[in-house]
């Protein structure tokens, strides 16, 4: 379920960075723009879930080597 957007500007975004990463953290978004222009949008990582893949977290695979069978299972 996609949330409402609120517009907000560059400006106001680069001044207050942690704000609006708490408050996308509780799952808001925000079109940002610039001389009235939409640039970017900033959503939670879980509403573009889909765009995310697993990865392989090689610092916790043992330092003496990797297997290829070890490291085709943890995809």
């Amino acid at each position: 379920m996609k949330t409402k957007q609120t517009i907000i500007g560059l400006k106001e975004l680069r001044g207050n960075t942690e704000k609006y990463i708490s408050r996308v953290k509780e799952g808001e978004s925000f079109i940002v723009v610039r001389r009235a222009q939409p640039i970017f949008t900033i959503t939670s990582p879980e509403e573009s879930a889909e765009l995310w893949e697993p990865l392989v977290d090689f610092t916790k695979i043992n330092k003496g080597g990797v297997k290829l069978k070890d490291v085709l299972a943890r995809l």
